[in-house]
């Protein structure tokens, strides 16, 4: 076991260990603890409390002090060279004629290391950039091209369902999410309703895949043939997968009447056809749209920030 402190970079999601040696920190208290790449200003999320050695990532790096007014008047000033340095690189990229689109600047507490996040459609080769970048604030000089996923986490916003983005808000990593997670929640496969605002699949779309994937195993499926509770037969109209109610076409002598059972008042042979049939329903522009964005998700790969 050991004892650490759980701290929060900048408005990031993720949570890191530091060790607190003879120091104890409380829940949203300001400290300066030890980087790879210096000295940093964060948030304490969690006090002092022990963790399993399997869940400490090795070097356990310290905590340095406590933060103090000189401290928050360099973080002040390292933020309002950041602005600067937005500005300068902007600037630059234009005069170079470079196909990037930047994204945010950050400079590290001691003002060593400025780093520039941007993305672009393909490789860009910014060595000239960086020349001008260094020359201009005499500090390290670091460009990393990211996503589109890591830019909307970055800057944040509304999503369709009103409330703060996820991945800006609360998501420390992004899960893998396909279209077969839309399928299976019997979503429209329209890409304009399931994307999010960075034109991938959204990552919400994650949250309540286990409990739809357990609900489904107990429902038939769409056009398949049952026998209610009352000996009668019919074939599967539609389905409510959260009520767990099934409506069905039964034969009532010469007619046909739509009916609503319990999934429990039914006899079927539990086998699913219904992400077939939503293929059916797709046209062939919607397949093209689904391909290309399926093809997109598989290129965006794993996230490019990394708070510490």
């Amino acid at each position: 076991m050991k004892e650490v402190i759980s701290v929060r970079f900048r408005s990031g999601c993720k949570n890191y260990y530091f060790s607190p040696g003879q120091l104890t920190v409380a829940p949203g208290q300001d400290v300066i603890v030890e980087t790879a790449q210096g000295p940093e200003y964060v948030t304490c999320t969690q006090g002092n409390h022990t963790v399993e050695d399997h869940q400490v990532v090795e070097p356990l790096r310290r905590v340095l002090r406590p933060a103090t007014e000189n401290d928050r008047r360099s973080l002040q000033m390292a933020r309002a060279r950041e602005k600067e340095a937005f500005a300068v690189c902007q600037k630059k990229i234009a005069q170079r004629g470079l196909e990037m689109k930047l994204v945010r600047a950050e400079s590290s507490f001691d003002g060593n290391k400025l780093l520039f996040f941007f993305t672009a459609d393909g490789r860009v080769d910014f060595r000239e950039l960086v020349k001008d970048l260094a020359a201009a604030f005499h500090a390290r000089i670091e460009l990393r091209q990211i996503g589109v996923r890591d830019e909307t986490k970055i800057l944040g916003g509304i999503g369709i369902c009103g409330r703060p983005l996820c991945c800006h808000s609360y998501l420390s990593e992004f899960a893998p999410v396909s279209i077969k997670m839309a399928k299976e929640q019997n979503l429209s496969l329209n890409p304009t309703k399931i994307s999010g605002v960075c034109g991938r699949l959204m990552c919400c779309l994650k949250n309540e895949e286990e409990t739809y994937e357990e609900l489904n195993r107990k429902l038939p499926g769409i056009g398949d043939h049952v026998t209610t509770d009352d000996n009668m037969k019919g074939e599967v109209h539609s389905v409510n997968v959260l009520r767990q109610t099934v409506k069905v076409l039964v034969e009532t002598g010469d007619e046909k009447e739509l009916k609503e059972y319990r999934v429990d008042q039914l006899r079927f042979n539990r086998k699913r056809h219904k992400s077939q049939k939503n293929d059916q329903r797709n046209n062939n522009q919607e397949e093209k749209e689904l391909e290309k964005l399926e093809k997109l998700e598989k290129q965006e790969g794993k996230s490019k920030l990394d708070d510490n």
